[in-house]
């Protein structure tokens, strides 16, 4: 949505965005650039194809946008649960 919203505005010639996620669980161990070392990580791995007649730079720009969502900067920061019960 933020992808889109970007593209719009500035009158970029997207036809369509498809995202495709993929979870999985990994061991800490094996995440070289993650601070957590032990345990295991949630994974996503994201596929993004813009269809559209854009040059690479359009391109570029984008995909730079795609991780200036709300939803990724909430998934890769520290999340705190804190569960209370109804009075």
């Amino acid at each position: 949505m933020t992808m889109r919203m970007y593209a719009d505005r500035k009158s970029l010639p997207v036809d369509r965005i498809t995202v495709t996620l993929q979870h999985n669980k990994i061991y800490a161990k094996d995440c070289e650039e993650c601070e957590t070392r032990e345990g295991m990580l949630d994974q996503i791995d994201r596929v993004i194809r813009i269809e559209g007649n854009l040059d690479a730079d359009q391109r570029k720009r984008l995909m730079e946008i795609a991780d200036k969502c709300p939803v990724h900067k909430t998934l890769t920061s520290e999340v705190r649960i804190v569960t209370k019960a109804a009075e």
